[in-house]
């Protein structure tokens, strides 16, 4: 048969140089994958037009600002994402740390509209830059629970802060838990009787919808409903507060309005630079976790530095076209992986979508009473909150749980910014606590010649000989417990040679090694030896550069082998040296078909094999 050479000069899947996600996905695209994508924009549309609006009066901005965010910063950011059926744009979370900072920083004469712009260009340049250098890994160190813990929080939160929405309260509380209870109280005999009414009629049409009828799009009906019925009632003249006097919708497309500068940038970035790496962080969070959590569901592979990277672009080009920041949505991803999505032209379509509603419908939601968009936030939080993981993060370990009620806590009392940070403080200090615990166990040669507990059936063959089998991390945090551990063990007198195992011990950093050289110095003191066995090519550079191999002696330091435990044994008749003794009387007992290792040697189907040296 001949052989043909397959030409790929043309495949962007084969090209070296860089293509954008989308184009990878359209290469092999096909009529069905389109019907599928443009039903799945569609559905997704419907779903963000409601959600959208609702996020506006969190942040207390006019709805066309939000709005074109689900247009311009979805369009943007599908183009980069290498998720099929990532869908991001305005999300819960965000909206209410942009509330906290307009509601703090208003006051001072700064425009909410030029703070959340702003905001969306910071934003971007944080996530950009994180994308290019590379830190999508970085999200694997960052406890669920604090993901879990923030989330609840920032719900608890969204829902306490609409009920004066939903009862026609004035909206005068601060950002933080109490300030919204307090209110609530002190302002309980202004209800307005038409908009409760409004508001808890919307909310039991949400429920009662999402409990027998999941599939219908319910907070759109509610918009729909209770939309009409304000119009035809004309509910103003009861003084129930309406999208249109909160910020007028218009039938209009976003424009190009170029980069947010401010004459006073220079005095406001600086109080934007804390709020902006905090829904920064966030957004690579959540955006990572959800593209990974899909693709589990769809089999797809994604590169969590390129969705950090898209996620960027699509804030950047939201700022740029006078739009809020944006993150991962769970509920527009989730239906938009259900309505059966093939690429990333499902989230574009969506943007497409949302700007020709806008066109065609925008005028009539302006008549939507707020008490409905407060019922349908209200409801929305009430699903985010998700019992399951609540009870996962509480009873699994003492450290998720205390990470979870530090960032809960933290999340209701504190500004939310300041609440991330804790979080991912408290989750990085108690990881770091788990990894600086290294195992140190003394160790001796058994009858078999395998290395085994020192303990009541073990006993050492020459007790003025230790073997320490050191496992763990020893890294900087693990320093001082491997230091401390070790000079308890040799507070033993009798014992003038320790044989340090290496062979399973991990990251070896400066400060560790300055740990060894301490103990080093102790033992020669008192005219007693340190050896060192099993070390790996990276410990050996370790202990080369900083110069410690030639402080201790390259003869005191042994390689591992193709048998584990050979460099022990090497080490063994070195101490015997040391000590004058003679040789050590060792036999070590390796059997290669149970480990599995592969190398020179005696071959696995050769069976045990007796070393001696």
């Amino acid at each position: 048969m001949a052989n043909h050479k397959v030409d790929n000069s043309t495949d962007p899947l084969h090209s070296s140089r860089f293509v954008l996600p989308i184009f990878r996905s359209l290469y092999h695209y096909s009529p069905a994958a389109l019907r599928a994508d443009l039903f799945a924009g569609a559905t997704v549309a419907l779903v963000s037009i409601p959600q959208t609006i609702g996020f506006a009066l969190i942040i207390g901005i006019s709805p066309q600002v939000v709005i074109y965010a689900a247009i311009v910063g979805v369009f943007f950011t599908a183009l980069f994402s290498s998720s099929r059926h990532l869908v991001t744009g305005p999300t819960t979370t965000i909206s209410i740390i942009l509330a906290s900072t307009v509601l703090v920083l208003e006051p001072t004469g700064y425009d909410p509209l030029q703070i959340v712009v702003t905001l969306a260009f910071l934003i971007g340049l944080i996530q950009i830059g994180a994308g290019l250098i590379k830190v999508g890994v970085l999200n694997r160190f960052i406890s669920r629970s604090v993901i879990i813990g923030y989330t609840t929080g920032v719900c608890l939160l969204i829902a306490a802060g609409q009920l004066n929405n939903l009862l026609g309260l004035r909206r005068e509380e601060g950002p933080d838990l109490f300030s919204i209870l307090q209110n609530l109280v002190v302002r309980a005999g202004e209800i307005n009787p038409w908009t409760a009414g409004i508001g808890v009629a919307s909310l039991a049409l949400l429920f009662v919808m999402g409990r027998w009828l999941p599939r219908w799009p319910g907070g759109l009906l509610a918009l729909i409903i209770f939309g009409g019925i304000s119009a035809w009632f004309d509910l103003g003249r009861q003084a129930v507060i309406t999208v249109g006097d909160i910020g007028e919708v218009l039938p209009s497309l976003p424009t190009f309005q170029g980069a947010p500068f401010p004459h006073d940038m220079f005095s406001l970035i600086p109080l934007l630079m804390s709020p902006a790496f905090a829904i920064a962080i966030l957004g690579m969070l959540e955006t990572v976790s959800l593209s990974k959590a899909v693709a589990t569901s769809s089999g797809q592979k994604i590169n969590p530095n390129q969705e950090i990277l898209g996620l960027g672009v699509g804030n950047i080009m939201s700022s740029l076209f006078g739009a809020i920041p944006g993150s991962a949505s769970f509920a527009r991803t989730a239906s938009n992986f259900q309505s059966g999505a093939r690429t990333q032209c499902a989230a574009v379509f969506s943007s497409l979508f949302v700007a020709a509603i806008v066109l065609i419908f925008g005028p009539w939601a302006n008549h939507i009473p707020v008490a409905t968009l407060a019922a349908l936030l209200i409801f929305i939080c009430s699903r985010m909150i998700n019992p399951e993981q609540i009870a996962i993060a509480v009873k699994s370990t003492r450290s998720d749980a205390a990470v979870f009620f530090v960032t809960f806590l933290s999340a209701l009392f504190l500004s939310l910014d300041t609440a991330i940070y804790i979080g991912i403080a408290a989750s990085l200090v108690l990881f770091l606590k788990k990894a600086a615990s290294p195992q140190l166990v003394e160790y001796a040669f058994n009858e078999r010649g395998d290395l085994s507990e020192v303990g009541d059936s073990v006993k050492r063959h020459n007790n003025q000989i230790s073997i320490i089998h050191v496992e763990g991390e020893l890294f900087f945090g693990a320093a001082e417990i491997f230091q401390d551990q070790i000079r308890y063990i040799a507070q033993d007198e009798g014992i003038r040679v320790f044989i340090l195992r290496l062979k399973n011990a991990r990251h070896v950093d400066a400060t560790s090694i300055v740990s060894l050289q301490q103990l080093l110095e102790f033992l020669n003191k008192s005219k007693r030896h340190l050896l060192i066995s099993g070390i790996n090519d990276d410990v050996e550079r370790v202990l080369r550069n900083s110069g410690f191999l030639a402080k201790i002696g390259k003869e005191n330091v042994f390689r591992t082998e193709l048998n584990p435990t050979m460099s022990t044994k090497r080490a063994l008749l070195r101490a015997s040296h040391l000590l004058q003794t003679g040789e050590a009387d060792i036999r070590i007992f390796y059997d290669r078909s149970k480990t599995g290792e592969k190398g020179t040697g005696p071959k696995a189907s050769e069976g045990p094999v007796d070393y001696q040296i």
